[in-house]
Protein backbone atom coordinates (compact mmCIF):
# COMPACT_ATOMS: atom_id res chain seq x y z
CA UNK A 1 0.00 0.00 0.00
CA UNK A 2 1.21 3.71 -0.55
CA UNK A 3 1.03 6.64 1.26
CA UNK A 4 -1.11 8.56 -1.49
CA UNK A 5 -3.85 5.83 -0.58
CA UNK A 6 -4.17 5.88 2.92
CA UNK A 7 -3.47 9.62 3.87
CA UNK A 8 -5.58 12.32 3.41
CA UNK A 9 -4.10 15.08 1.64
CA UNK A 10 -5.36 17.90 3.56
CA UNK A 11 -4.08 17.56 7.41
CA UNK A 12 -4.23 20.01 10.43
CA UNK A 13 -0.46 21.14 11.10
CA UNK A 14 -0.13 21.94 14.87
CA UNK A 15 3.03 24.28 15.26
CA UNK A 16 2.09 26.59 17.71
CA UNK A 17 -0.78 24.41 18.86
CA UNK A 18 0.53 24.67 22.58
CA UNK A 19 -1.65 24.07 26.03
CA UNK A 20 -4.92 23.69 26.67
CA UNK A 21 -5.96 26.68 23.69
CA UNK A 22 -3.78 23.88 21.45
CA UNK A 23 -5.73 21.03 22.82
CA UNK A 24 -8.88 22.85 21.86
CA UNK A 25 -8.02 23.97 18.54
CA UNK A 26 -7.14 20.14 17.55
CA UNK A 27 -10.23 18.91 19.19
CA UNK A 28 -11.86 21.84 16.80
CA UNK A 29 -10.23 20.13 13.70
CA UNK A 30 -10.67 16.50 14.34
CA UNK A 31 -14.58 17.67 15.08
CA UNK A 32 -14.70 19.90 11.50
CA UNK A 33 -13.25 16.94 10.21
CA UNK A 34 -9.62 16.71 9.67
CA UNK A 35 -8.30 13.23 9.75
CA UNK A 36 -4.68 13.89 9.67
CA UNK A 37 -2.25 15.64 11.99
CA UNK A 38 1.20 16.69 12.02
CA UNK A 39 3.45 17.57 14.32
CA UNK A 40 6.91 17.08 15.40
CA UNK A 41 9.43 16.10 18.13
CA UNK A 42 10.65 20.79 17.90
CA UNK A 43 7.22 21.65 17.59
CA UNK A 44 6.53 20.35 21.38
CA UNK A 45 2.54 19.67 20.52
CA UNK A 46 3.09 15.53 20.37
CA UNK A 47 1.45 15.51 24.18
CA UNK A 48 -1.65 17.76 23.13
CA UNK A 49 -2.31 15.58 19.58
CA UNK A 50 -2.28 12.79 21.58
CA UNK A 51 -4.67 14.21 24.64
CA UNK A 52 -7.01 15.89 21.98
CA UNK A 53 -7.39 11.91 19.82
CA UNK A 54 -8.02 10.80 22.97
CA UNK A 55 -10.67 13.08 24.07
CA UNK A 56 -11.99 12.78 20.26
CA UNK A 57 -13.89 10.07 21.13
CA UNK A 58 -12.36 8.58 17.48
CA UNK A 59 -10.78 5.35 16.81
CA UNK A 60 -6.90 5.27 16.48
CA UNK A 61 -7.23 3.55 12.97
CA UNK A 62 -9.32 6.86 11.82
CA UNK A 63 -6.66 9.62 12.40
CA UNK A 64 -3.72 9.84 10.49
CA UNK A 65 -0.41 10.70 12.12
CA UNK A 66 2.67 12.44 11.18
CA UNK A 67 5.49 13.29 13.55
CA UNK A 68 9.13 14.37 12.42
CA UNK A 69 12.56 13.67 13.84
CA UNK A 70 14.31 16.36 15.19
CA UNK A 71 18.19 16.88 14.11
CA UNK A 72 19.38 16.65 17.93
CA UNK A 73 18.14 12.60 17.84
CA UNK A 74 20.66 12.28 14.88
CA UNK A 75 22.97 11.11 16.88
CA UNK A 76 24.63 7.06 17.75
CA UNK A 77 21.55 5.48 18.96
CA UNK A 78 19.53 8.12 19.79
CA UNK A 79 16.54 8.24 17.02
CA UNK A 80 14.58 4.90 18.41
CA UNK A 81 14.42 6.03 21.76
CA UNK A 82 13.14 9.46 20.93
CA UNK A 83 10.90 7.96 18.52
CA UNK A 84 9.85 5.74 21.75
CA UNK A 85 9.11 9.03 23.74
CA UNK A 86 7.03 10.62 20.79
CA UNK A 87 4.64 7.64 20.74
CA UNK A 88 4.62 7.47 24.66
CA UNK A 89 3.97 11.59 24.36
CA UNK A 90 0.95 10.53 21.29
CA UNK A 91 -0.27 7.80 23.83
CA UNK A 92 0.05 5.57 20.77
CA UNK A 93 1.61 2.22 19.79
CA UNK A 94 2.39 3.45 16.32
CA UNK A 95 2.43 6.33 14.22
CA UNK A 96 1.70 6.00 10.92
CA UNK A 97 4.31 8.54 9.40
CA UNK A 98 7.73 9.75 10.59
CA UNK A 99 9.63 11.75 9.22
CA UNK A 100 13.53 13.23 9.82
CA UNK A 101 12.41 16.93 10.24
CA UNK A 102 15.70 18.38 8.21
CA UNK A 103 18.86 17.10 7.03
CA UNK A 104 21.82 17.41 9.48
CA UNK A 105 22.67 20.54 10.01
CA UNK A 106 25.41 21.72 7.43
CA UNK A 107 25.95 17.81 6.50
CA UNK A 108 27.95 17.36 9.55
CA UNK A 109 26.33 13.88 10.22
CA UNK A 110 26.44 11.12 6.70
CA UNK A 111 22.77 10.84 5.77
CA UNK A 112 22.89 6.57 6.26
CA UNK A 113 23.81 7.34 9.86
CA UNK A 114 20.67 8.87 10.49
CA UNK A 115 18.56 7.36 7.57
CA UNK A 116 19.08 3.70 8.39
CA UNK A 117 17.69 3.51 12.17
CA UNK A 118 14.57 5.85 10.65
CA UNK A 119 14.59 1.99 8.34
CA UNK A 120 14.93 -0.09 11.23
CA UNK A 121 12.41 1.81 13.05
CA UNK A 122 9.70 0.94 10.29
CA UNK A 123 11.14 -2.47 9.85
CA UNK A 124 10.03 -2.65 13.84
CA UNK A 125 6.36 -1.48 13.25
CA UNK A 126 6.98 2.21 15.23
CA UNK A 127 6.13 3.70 12.34
CA UNK A 128 4.12 2.85 8.94
CA UNK A 129 5.67 4.87 6.35
CA UNK A 130 8.71 6.69 6.93
CA UNK A 131 9.91 9.73 4.78
CA UNK A 132 11.72 13.51 5.04
CA UNK A 133 11.59 17.12 5.21
CA UNK A 134 13.66 19.61 3.59
CA UNK A 135 15.43 17.62 1.52
CA UNK A 136 16.87 18.23 -1.68
CA UNK A 137 17.04 16.67 -5.07
CA UNK A 138 20.40 15.59 -3.99
CA UNK A 139 19.76 14.21 -0.63
CA UNK A 140 16.39 13.04 -1.97
CA UNK A 141 18.98 10.36 -4.30
CA UNK A 142 21.18 10.31 -1.52
CA UNK A 143 18.12 8.78 0.53
CA UNK A 144 17.06 6.69 -2.18
CA UNK A 145 20.31 4.75 -3.01
CA UNK A 146 20.45 4.05 0.81
CA UNK A 147 16.83 3.34 1.61
CA UNK A 148 15.75 1.45 -1.72
CA UNK A 149 13.34 2.41 -3.90
CA UNK A 150 9.66 3.04 -2.90
CA UNK A 151 11.05 3.52 1.25
CA UNK A 152 10.69 7.14 0.72
CA UNK A 153 6.89 7.93 0.57
CA UNK A 154 7.16 11.95 1.50
CA UNK A 155 9.14 15.12 1.38
CA UNK A 156 7.81 17.92 3.07
CA UNK A 157 8.77 21.35 2.07
CA UNK A 158 8.20 24.75 2.18
CA UNK A 159 5.58 25.01 -0.69
CA UNK A 160 2.42 27.57 -1.59
CA UNK A 161 1.82 29.94 -4.65
CA UNK A 162 4.94 32.35 -3.68
CA UNK A 163 7.29 29.36 -3.58
CA UNK A 164 6.52 26.77 -5.70
CA UNK A 165 9.47 24.85 -5.73
CA UNK A 166 8.64 23.09 -8.89
CA UNK A 167 11.91 21.50 -10.05
CA UNK A 168 11.80 19.85 -6.39
CA UNK A 169 8.36 18.87 -6.92
CA UNK A 170 8.44 17.54 -10.25
CA UNK A 171 11.10 14.75 -8.86
CA UNK A 172 8.96 14.06 -5.92
CA UNK A 173 6.05 13.37 -8.64
CA UNK A 174 8.67 11.57 -11.01
CA UNK A 175 9.90 9.51 -8.34
CA UNK A 176 6.31 8.40 -6.57
CA UNK A 177 7.22 10.58 -3.51
CA UNK A 178 4.24 13.03 -1.89
CA UNK A 179 4.89 16.09 -1.45
CA UNK A 180 3.32 17.73 1.71
CA UNK A 181 3.23 21.55 1.79
CA UNK A 182 4.10 23.11 4.87
CA UNK A 183 3.26 27.04 5.03
CA UNK A 184 0.98 26.65 2.47
CA UNK A 185 -1.06 29.51 2.88
CA UNK A 186 2.33 31.90 3.14
CA UNK A 187 1.45 32.88 6.60
CA UNK A 188 -1.43 34.92 5.33
CA UNK A 189 0.29 37.42 3.24
CA UNK A 190 -1.27 35.95 0.12
CA UNK A 191 -3.68 38.91 -0.07
CA UNK A 192 -0.81 41.05 -0.98
CA UNK A 193 -0.99 39.58 -4.04
CA UNK A 194 -3.75 41.37 -6.28
CA UNK A 195 -3.91 38.63 -8.91
CA UNK A 196 -4.85 35.96 -6.18
CA UNK A 197 -7.16 38.67 -4.61
CA UNK A 198 -9.02 39.06 -7.45
CA UNK A 199 -9.09 35.11 -8.71
CA UNK A 200 -10.43 34.81 -4.87
CA UNK A 201 -13.54 37.10 -5.49
CA UNK A 202 -14.30 35.02 -8.54
CA UNK A 203 -14.45 32.28 -6.74
CA UNK A 204 -16.47 33.81 -3.40
CA UNK A 205 -13.12 32.09 -1.53
CA UNK A 206 -10.50 33.30 0.64
CA UNK A 207 -6.88 33.86 -1.06
CA UNK A 208 -6.07 30.80 1.90
CA UNK A 209 -8.80 28.72 0.82
CA UNK A 210 -7.45 29.19 -3.05
CA UNK A 211 -3.58 28.52 -2.46
CA UNK A 212 -4.54 25.21 -0.34
CA UNK A 213 -7.13 24.44 -3.27
CA UNK A 214 -4.07 24.62 -5.86
CA UNK A 215 -2.25 22.57 -3.55
CA UNK A 216 -4.69 20.02 -3.68
CA UNK A 217 -5.68 20.43 -7.48
CA UNK A 218 -1.21 19.72 -7.93
CA UNK A 219 -2.06 16.43 -5.82
CA UNK A 220 0.42 17.65 -3.16
CA UNK A 221 -0.81 17.06 0.62
CA UNK A 222 -0.96 20.72 2.99
CA UNK A 223 -0.74 21.05 6.44
CA UNK A 224 -2.62 24.46 7.47
CA UNK A 225 -2.77 25.82 10.94
CA UNK A 226 -4.34 27.98 13.23
CA UNK A 227 -6.23 28.74 16.47
CA UNK A 228 -9.60 29.85 15.42
CA UNK A 229 -12.03 27.91 15.11
CA UNK A 230 -13.59 29.56 12.09
CA UNK A 231 -10.61 29.83 10.18
CA UNK A 232 -9.80 25.62 10.91
CA UNK A 233 -13.27 25.55 9.40
CA UNK A 234 -12.44 27.82 6.22
CA UNK A 235 -9.10 25.80 5.38
CA UNK A 236 -11.02 22.55 5.47
CA UNK A 237 -14.10 24.01 2.97
CA UNK A 238 -11.01 24.11 0.27
CA UNK A 239 -11.39 20.57 -0.32
CA UNK A 240 -14.70 22.14 -1.80
CA UNK A 241 -13.04 24.16 -4.35
CA UNK A 242 -12.25 22.79 -8.32
CA UNK A 243 -10.24 25.47 -9.55
CA UNK A 244 -10.38 25.72 -13.64
CA UNK A 245 -7.29 24.39 -15.21
CA UNK A 246 -6.40 28.74 -16.49
CA UNK A 247 -6.98 29.60 -13.24
CA UNK A 248 -4.38 26.80 -11.97
CA UNK A 249 -1.49 28.02 -14.69
CA UNK A 250 -2.44 31.34 -13.80
CA UNK A 251 -1.47 30.61 -9.98
CA UNK A 252 1.39 29.13 -11.14
CA UNK A 253 3.05 32.86 -12.47
CA UNK A 254 2.87 33.90 -9.11
CA UNK A 255 5.80 32.03 -7.61
CA UNK A 256 8.65 34.36 -6.57
CA UNK A 257 10.68 32.06 -4.52
CA UNK A 258 10.09 33.49 -1.79
CA UNK A 259 11.06 31.10 1.32
CA UNK A 260 10.46 32.02 4.45
CA UNK A 261 12.20 29.03 6.35
CA UNK A 262 15.92 29.23 5.82
CA UNK A 263 18.60 28.68 8.48
CA UNK A 264 21.49 29.32 7.69
CA UNK A 265 22.23 25.47 8.37
CA UNK A 266 19.77 24.67 5.59
CA UNK A 267 20.46 22.57 2.77
CA UNK A 268 21.66 23.91 -0.59
CA UNK A 269 18.16 24.53 -1.87
CA UNK A 270 17.18 23.49 -5.60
Amino acid sequence: MKLHDVMPLLGFGTYGRWNEEGVEAILAALEIGYRHLDTAQTYDTESQVGTALQRSGLARSDVFLTTKISTENYGAGKLIPSLETSLGKLDVEQVDLTLLHWPSPNGAQPLGEYLEPLLEAQDRGLTRFIGVSNFTIALLEEARSIAGEGRISNNQIELNPFIQNKKLAQYCVEHDILVTCYQPIAHGHLGEDAVLVEMAKRYSVSPEQLALAFELAKGYAAIPTSGKVERIRSNFAAQQLILAPEDIALIETRDRNLRAIAPDWGPDWD
